[in-house]
């Protein structure tokens, strides 16, 4: 009875002196489980004298129904006691100051895009848009390059293997132009810009990237000439570059047009007077242009008798770089936030 005594002791007391819930279940286990302490004496009660069984064996039921309320009585402070501490170090002072937000913003290059679009649209262009996966057809054939044409090799372009026959990333977006004038032929006068992601086989550094953006502009209508392409370019020079922009055009040559010429814009930096950005010249080349070859007008649709066309092509990126200073191409896709937070 003595040691029976000291068991209802250490249990009863070990149970009142359990500091959470955790620690209440393990003493539950121990002295109430399968294998706990009280379990076992009860599976030995044979092992006692017959006239000996039934007060050890009311005494471990009464013990059993002790600890059951001493337990449960426990386990009601101790979680009153958690949830007290809980809520405390969940409570919010709702007369701090609040975080505001932190707003994002529109990135450099998408500025730059949707600044050119509202040029051409207030100009009355359409804006068109096409796929980035093209066929050889649209990519080269319309647009009179030719097959032995550099632009057509695999080192040059991003050719889709296994995906269907000649189809590759389009090189730029002029074949939007030969997709909308085949939906819209006869229809004159024609003006749109298709702006868009394009790729090329070019290694990353400062100046050239694999993928970048373009926009290319189109007009077909009778009596188009080089005078309404050098207007259009000239009023979206000012609107980009400012009031003091002025252009050169310089012959040159491209498949798709003829007659064709590059395009310069006094540099915007340092207002034409030559500068380290422009090289000492005072200009910066901007864009490619020229009066629509009458082959990419048939096979547009048109009649290249009867009406003319003149289109141009530019990169947004290289905008971006002139417009606001930038000399690395990289900085626009390595989304660092201090150089994205500037603009």
């Amino acid at each position: 009875m003595e040691t029976q005594r000291e068991l209802e002791q250490r249990a009863l007391g070990e149970v009142h002196s359990a500091v959470d819930t955790v620690e209440l279940e393990r003493l539950r286990v121990r002295y109430l489980g399968k294998k706990g302490e009280l379990t076992a004496r009860l599976r030995s009660l044979g092992e006692l004298e017959p006239d000996q069984r039934p007060e050890v064996g009311r005494w471990i039921n009464e013990l059993r129904r002790s600890l059951e309320e001493a337990l449960q009585e426990r386990r009601r402070e101790l979680a009153a006691r958690e949830e007290a501490s809980r809520l405390q170090a969940e409570t919010l002072d709702v007369t701090l100051p609040g975080v505001p937000p932190s707003w994002g913003r529109r990135h450099p290059l998408r500025q730059v895009w949707e600044e050119i679009e509202d040029v051409f649209l207030r100009l009355g262009f359409d804006v068109a848009e096409g796929p980035e996966v093209e066929t050889e057809y649209f990519n080269f054939e319309a647009l009179n390059i030719p097959a032995d044409h550099p632009a057509r090799d695999m080192q040059d372009s991003f050719y889709l293997h296994g995906v269907g026959p000649g189809l590759l990333l389009r090189t730029q977006t002029s074949p939007v132009q030969i997709r909308y004038m085949q939906q819209e032929a006869p229809r004159t006068p024609l003006r749109m810009v298709a702006p868009g992601r394009v790729y090329r086989r070019d290694q990353l550094d400062a100046s050239h990237s694999p993928v970048f953006h373009q926009v290319e502009g189109l007009v077909v209508g009778p009596g188009v000439s080089l005078a309404d392409l050098k207007g259009v370019l000239s009023l979206f020079a000012r609107e980009i570059f400012g009031p003091a922009a002025k252009l050169r055009f310089r012959p040159s040559y491209f498949p798709f047009t003829e007659p064709s010429a590059e395009v310069d814009v006094s540099c915007p930096l340092c207002g034409g007077r030559g500068c380290r950005t422009c090289s000492g010249s005072g200009w910066l080349e901007i864009l490619g242009c020229g009066m629509v070859h009458p082959r990419v007008l048939r096979e547009g649709g048109y009649d290249s008798e009867e009406v003319a066309g003149f289109a141009f092509g530019m990169g947004i990126d290289r905008i971006a770089m002139l417009r606001y200073g930038i000399d690395d191409l990289r900085l626009f896709t390595q989304n660092d936030l201090r150089f994205l937070r500037q603009f």
